[in-house]
């Protein structure tokens, strides 16, 4: 079983970049009275407590949310989901994808999500109570791929593993082409880390070879978390990107450059 959990890292500057685009992404999606499905591969607990202490341990929220909230209005998605989740559960709690999935979502969307992780699963379950989403406590890669392609078809799919399994660099460029195959109109979300050493970088270039229509891709940089820490940043490459996307990470860019 991996032993990766999130809470060290929850709010951190990748997590504000991610939900960020994510938030836009289902926000515009949802200016169409027509349903749309959300799916996630590695969903984790869905909300996190800030003062908890392996949250407070890393310091990476403080780092993250807590020093750059401001960089978003009130009207801006994400800001919308962040009130909304601490409306429900405290001032102090932080929104993992499902939970901005679920503040942005409407009655008529529907919501699809995995986490094989034990703890975590039955974590998820108890924060998306109520909301109708399905949580599969199964690998998200082999549960996304039987569900596809989806009821209803437009919608979002966010792939966001820990990499824990290192393998995942080499085979994430061919489970994402066969999942567009059978999903050709779904916005395919890959988030991934930049690491001192590169890792990413012949995935990412498996991915451009493909040819995927409509590709966002957007990484930001930023100061490592602490003295030795392995990631300097974190991206997203995103199929089917929705309008206007390109000018919110633009937005994002010019922010992180200022850090």
């Amino acid at each position: 079983m991996l032993s990766y959990q999130h809470i060290y890292h929850a709010g951190n500057l990748a997590d504000v970049q991610k939900h960020a685009l994510l938030a836009v992404m289902l926000d515009y999606l949802g200016q169409k009275p027509k349903p749309m499905c959300y799916l996630e591969t590695h969903a984790a607990r869905g909300v996190y407590q800030l003062d908890d202490a392996a949250a407070v341990k890393t310091g990476e929220a403080e780092a993250g949310i807590g020093r750059v909230e401001d960089w978003f209005a009130d009207s801006h998605p994400f800001s919308r989901a962040l009130m909304a989740v601490r409306e429900k559960h405290g001032e102090k709690t932080y929104p993992g994808s499902p939970a901005i999935a679920q503040a942005l979502l409407r009655p008529q969307d529907s919501m699809q999500i995995c986490e094989l992780h034990p703890q975590e699963a039955t974590a998820l379950r108890l924060a998306m109570r109520g909301s109708g989403a399905k949580v599969h406590q199964k690998d998200g890669f082999e549960t996304v791929m039987g569900i596809c392609p989806p009821t209803p078809r437009r919608g979002v799919l966010l792939i966001d593993p820990s990499y824990e399994i290192k393998s995942d660099y080499k085979t994430l460029p061919g489970w994402i082409a066969n999942v567009h195959r059978k999903w050709n109109v779904g916005v395919i979300a890959l988030w991934y880390p930049i690491l001192r050493d590169g890792a990413h970088e012949p995935m990412l270039d498996a991915l451009e070879d493909k040819g995927f229509p409509k590709v966002l891709r957007h990484e930001v940089e930023f100061p490592p978390a602490r003295e030795g820490h392995r990631m300097i940043g974190s991206g997203m490459f995103i199929i089917n990107a929705p309008y206007g996307l390109q000018a919110e990470a633009q937005d994002l860019t010019e922010r992180f450059v200022s850090l």
